[in-house]
């Protein structure tokens, strides 16, 4: 099931709630007063004004570094938590006047009887995925010698743990396709991965590096890295990355945060 806009919001509504909650505590830990800079020529000076003391400012020493960087810190975390505050305020008001029903939403609840009267002017979800999946496509060839993996969809890759990485997508829901070819500048290359994300309908890839203490499989994969991030596919954005090596193996709980927090 695909995330909705309200479903984003909510789980960022919850992330600074938290946030909100941890800047709070960590602000009372910290000394009064606030921190002024003075700067003359190269000479930096620090002076506190407004803490315990009756004098309105009082020059701050060496030996006074750890207050100076406390002080440093709480001007700190009290501009995060003022932009915490708005950006909260802002989004439960969105949500408040968020419709309980989107357009992309509209033709699915109709009934069945309407639906063979109607052209949906925007695809449905479903109807969306599976055009997007039946699209056909020449995956990488894999040579006969390489060892069978075979994924719960019942499509052949390369290793075990792209066999894992492809059944969490799977089991999750995720439409995914496995080594479709993908233009990057001049060359055309194939992503372990290309992914649908259903909450926005964007295409995302997925590449496991997964000899990364190999540095022939390292020297060789670097430069495909670049060429995603050199043409617009942006770490985190577009592209993301699973890594392991012959001491660190896969890690399911990281393959299933990449879902949870980038893929839904």
């Amino acid at each position: 099931m695909s995330r909705s806009y309200r479903d984003i919001i909510t789980a960022r509504l919850d992330v600074l709630s938290a946030l909100i909650t941890r800047l709070e505590k960590k602000l009372k830990e910290l000394p009064s007063g606030s921190l002024k800079i003075c700067k003359s020529g190269k000479r930096i000076n620090y002076y506190i004004s407004g803490g315990d003391s009756c004098e309105k400012e009082k020059y701050l020493n060496k030996n006074d570094f750890k207050l100076i960087e406390d002080l440093a810190q709480k001007s700190y975390l009290k501009k995060v938590l003022n932009a915490s505050k708005k950006e909260a305020a802002a989004l439960k008001t969105t949500l408040d006047k968020f419709p309980e029903i989107q357009a992309e939403s509209i033709y699915d609840k109709l009934s069945d009887d309407r639906k063979k009267l109607v052209k949906p002017i925007v695809t449905p979800i479903d109807q969306y995925v599976r055009e997007w999946l039946e699209k056909p496509y020449e995956p990488k060839e894999i040579s006969e010698d390489t060892p069978i993996f075979e994924t719960l969809k019942g499509e052949r890759v390369r290793s075990k743990s792209e066999q894992i990485i492809a059944d969490r997508l799977y089991i999750n829901g995720i439409p995914y396709k496995y080594e479709c070819p993908l233009k990057v500048g001049k060359k055309t290359i194939h992503p372990d991965f290309t992914i649908l994300r259903k909450s926005d309908r964007k295409v995302l890839y997925h590449e496991h590096c997964g000899k990364m203490d190999d540095p022939d499989y390292t020297k060789r994969n670097l430069p495909r890295i670049n060429d995603y991030i050199l043409n617009g596919f942006a770490l985190g954005d577009k592209l993301f990355l699973s890594l392991e090596s012959s001491t660190s193996p896969l890690d399911v709980r990281v393959i299933d945060r990449m879902i949870k927090d980038h893929y839904m």
